[in-house]
């Protein structure tokens, strides 16, 4: 026989069950002009730190991918731009814990901005309206450790280039200019993802249009591959 307390104890168990299902329904929606337009670029940024914690804590969503292709395969709406590093470990869309359809991927070593990759930024805010860029660094990365130690080796040494002006701002206190001095690698790292949105602010006028208009927002973040953890910097 099933008694009210039974019953209402019934009631109680499910509801984190329903919860979860309803989360996870949201996560694997996907993203159409109308659903994109009504999110702020606060919700946006929101979203991306959700999806990293879940990524943290092993509770990522598990989407069916294939109805996915499907819904996407006639038109797509992601609500970011993620430029992050080439670096294996630093995926955007594993990191955030976003899937097919949810954000623009623009990757390139040590997370720089070209001419090509600011044109790709272009397209994804001008085109189809997305409401937040993300610069994401990350520690230990190898294209920093090679700028630090002012590495020459073929078209790499073009690319390292990028980085002389966060390398620049290391002084006598940060120790040793060395690629084994974590600190220092760290903190070029962090500077250069600063100085990458600034680069994006001043080289695309129709991009910094958008910020003053409150319809977009840039910022940077730095993805820790020890913990997967993404911190967003100030």
């Amino acid at each position: 026989m099933i008694t009210r307390r039974l019953f209402c104890g019934c009631l109680a168990a499910s509801a984190p069950f329903a919860a979860t299902a309803a989360h996870a329904q949201d996560a694997c929606a996907v993203f159409t002009p109308n659903r994109l337009s009504a999110i702020s670029t606060n919700e946006a940024i929101e979203r991306l730190k959700a999806g990293n914690e879940r990524f943290v804590s092993g509770k990522t969503v598990n989407c069916d991918l294939m109805a996915q292709v499907k819904a996407t395969s006639d038109a797509q709406a992601p609500f970011a731009s993620i430029v992050g590093c080439i670096d294996s470990r630093a995926a955007p869309e594993l990191v955030f814990d976003q899937r097919i359809g949810d954000v623009f991927s623009a990757r390139v070593a040590g997370n720089i901005i070209n001419t090509d990759i600011l044109g790709s930024l272009e397209y994804t805010t001008e085109v189809v309206g997305v409401k937040a860029i993300v610069v994401l660094g990350h520690n230990k990365c190898g294209a920093i450790k090679g700028a630090v130690d002012a590495v020459k080796l073929g078209n790499l040494t073009a690319l390292l280039k990028n980085f002389d002006p966060a390398v620049k701002t290391l002084t006598a206190a940060d120790g040793h200019r060395d690629s084994h001095n974590d600190p220092l690698v760290q903190k070029v790292a962090e500077n250069n993802a600063r100085i990458q949105v600034g680069n994006i602010l001043k080289r695309s006028p129709l991009i910094k249009k958008r910020v003053d208009a409150g319809k977009l927002v840039v910022a940077a973040a730095m993805h820790d591959v020890n913990t997967g953890k993404v911190t967003f910097l100030s």
